[in-house]
Protein backbone atom coordinates (compact mmCIF):
# COMPACT_ATOMS: atom_id res chain seq x y z
CA UNK A 1 0.00 0.00 0.00
CA UNK A 2 1.55 3.15 -0.84
CA UNK A 3 1.84 6.65 1.26
CA UNK A 4 -1.05 8.64 -0.90
CA UNK A 5 -3.74 4.87 -0.68
CA UNK A 6 -2.97 5.27 3.07
CA UNK A 7 -3.33 9.02 4.17
CA UNK A 8 -6.81 9.06 4.38
CA UNK A 9 -6.89 6.27 7.08
CA UNK A 10 -4.36 7.70 8.68
CA UNK A 11 -6.12 10.93 9.29
CA UNK A 12 -8.97 9.07 10.36
CA UNK A 13 -7.07 6.96 12.88
CA UNK A 14 -5.27 10.69 14.11
CA UNK A 15 -8.60 11.78 14.34
CA UNK A 16 -9.64 9.17 16.54
CA UNK A 17 -6.60 9.25 18.48
CA UNK A 18 -7.26 12.61 19.48
CA UNK A 19 -10.67 12.13 20.87
CA UNK A 20 -9.29 8.84 22.61
CA UNK A 21 -6.26 10.67 23.93
CA UNK A 22 -8.71 13.84 25.18
CA UNK A 23 -10.84 11.70 26.57
CA UNK A 24 -8.09 9.33 28.70
CA UNK A 25 -6.70 12.50 30.07
CA UNK A 26 -9.72 14.32 31.19
CA UNK A 27 -10.21 11.34 33.49
CA UNK A 28 -6.69 10.82 34.61
CA UNK A 29 -6.50 14.48 35.43
CA UNK A 30 -9.60 13.93 37.28
CA UNK A 31 -8.13 10.99 39.38
CA UNK A 32 -4.62 12.66 39.62
CA UNK A 33 -5.34 16.11 40.92
CA UNK A 34 -8.98 15.34 42.20
CA UNK A 35 -10.46 18.37 39.77
CA UNK A 36 -12.98 18.47 37.03
CA UNK A 37 -11.12 20.31 34.86
CA UNK A 38 -7.16 20.91 33.89
CA UNK A 39 -6.40 24.14 34.26
CA UNK A 40 -5.64 26.18 30.91
CA UNK A 41 -2.65 28.53 30.19
CA UNK A 42 -4.52 31.60 31.09
CA UNK A 43 -6.38 30.89 33.88
CA UNK A 44 -5.81 33.49 36.36
CA UNK A 45 -6.10 31.54 39.35
CA UNK A 46 -3.87 28.34 38.65
CA UNK A 47 -0.28 28.14 39.73
CA UNK A 48 2.25 27.80 36.75
CA UNK A 49 2.77 24.23 38.86
CA UNK A 50 -0.62 23.33 37.95
CA UNK A 51 -0.30 24.34 34.45
CA UNK A 52 2.71 22.77 33.35
CA UNK A 53 1.82 19.72 35.02
CA UNK A 54 -1.49 19.24 32.82
CA UNK A 55 0.57 20.18 29.84
CA UNK A 56 3.24 17.87 30.53
CA UNK A 57 0.70 15.06 31.21
CA UNK A 58 -1.78 16.17 28.66
CA UNK A 59 1.43 15.79 26.15
CA UNK A 60 2.44 12.70 27.15
CA UNK A 61 -1.11 10.99 26.83
CA UNK A 62 -1.58 12.60 23.41
CA UNK A 63 1.86 11.23 22.23
CA UNK A 64 1.30 7.62 23.54
CA UNK A 65 -1.87 7.19 22.27
CA UNK A 66 -1.15 8.88 18.66
CA UNK A 67 2.05 6.02 18.71
CA UNK A 68 0.10 2.99 19.65
CA UNK A 69 -2.87 4.09 17.36
CA UNK A 70 -0.56 4.70 14.36
CA UNK A 71 1.70 1.51 14.86
CA UNK A 72 -1.60 -0.02 15.14
CA UNK A 73 -3.11 0.76 11.91
CA UNK A 74 -0.44 0.44 10.02
CA UNK A 75 0.17 -3.53 11.73
CA UNK A 76 -3.82 -3.79 10.61
CA UNK A 77 -2.76 -2.54 7.00
CA UNK A 78 -0.04 -5.31 6.82
CA UNK A 79 -2.29 -7.96 8.04
CA UNK A 80 -4.82 -6.95 5.23
CA UNK A 81 -2.72 -5.85 2.56
CA UNK A 82 0.24 -7.76 3.38
CA UNK A 83 2.01 -4.49 2.67
CA UNK A 84 3.44 -2.21 5.35
CA UNK A 85 2.42 1.16 4.41
CA UNK A 86 5.06 3.67 3.56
Amino acid sequence: MNRAAYKPVGMLLGIGAGVLAGALFRQVWKLTAGDGDAPNATDEDRRWGEILAAAALQGAIFAVVRAAVDRGGAVGVRRLTGHWPS
